[in-house]
Parts: C-alpha cells; structure tokens; sequence
C-alpha cells in the first residue's frame, strides 16, 4: 500500500479551494462587477495555513550571533483558520493542483477579507 501524501503549508502562507466563476458567493458576500469583470479579487476556502513568519526572541537580537542559541523556532501566526472564507488578490496566489485537486497558495498579505463563523466570546464584526 502506497503512503498517503499530504501538503504541508510553509511560512505566512495559506492554501485555498478556489470558488470557481460566481458574483454572489456562498458566504453572502456580492463582489462588485468590476472586480469579477477584471478578475483583481478570487475567493476560496481556506483548507490548510502555514505556522506564520518566523521571528527571533528579542533577547537574541541583544546577543552576539555566534552567542544565540538554536531554541525552538518562533512564529507570527497567521490570521487564516481552515475553514475561513478568504477574499484576495488573484494576481498574488499560486495556482497548484493535488492529486487532481485544484488549489491556490496564497501569501497572507495578499488576503483582504476573511469571513468566519463567530467565536463566542470574541469581538468580531
């Protein structure tokens, strides 16, 4: 039997299952014409994100590099959960098809808008 493979998702970036060729999606949202007509702006699911920009523990700025430990690697997360419905840029994202599906890899700067379910307890709008 042949292992199963699986993406993994590196840095700041985000993997997403393009909604194909609709001006209402199916969160609600309406895309105005010109962003649909011109295709500046795609939409999706996001299915998997990477750990975020990696970043060093201020105290190792302080210290001579020859001095800073390895340590654990440190991330900025991303804002993306599976499952968000994500608004971005077209142009930024990566088109990518895996094992037959068709997905894009978006870099979290070039997302707009992320629609999710409500957390209880959180300030959302």
């Amino acid at each position: 039997m042949e292992p199963k493979k699986r993406l993994i998702v590196v840095g700041d970036r985000v993997l997403v299952k393009p909604e194909e060729g609709e001006d209402r999606s199916r969160v609600g949202l309406y895309l105005p014409a010109s962003a649909v007509d011109n295709q500046a702006v795609q939409t999706g699911t996001v299915v998997a994100t990477g750990p975020g920009t990696p970043i060093s523990a201020p105290a190792d700025l302080d210290d001579e590099p020859w001095n800073i430990g390895g340590g654990e690697a440190k991330y900025l997360p991303v804002q993306a959960r599976p499952g968000d419905y994500a608004i971005f840029f077209r142009r930024a994202a990566v088109e990518i098809t895996f094992e037959g599906e068709k997905y894009l890899v978006v870099p979290q700067a070039a997302i707009l808008v992320l629609v999710r379910e409500q957390d209880i307890g959180h300030e959302d709008w």
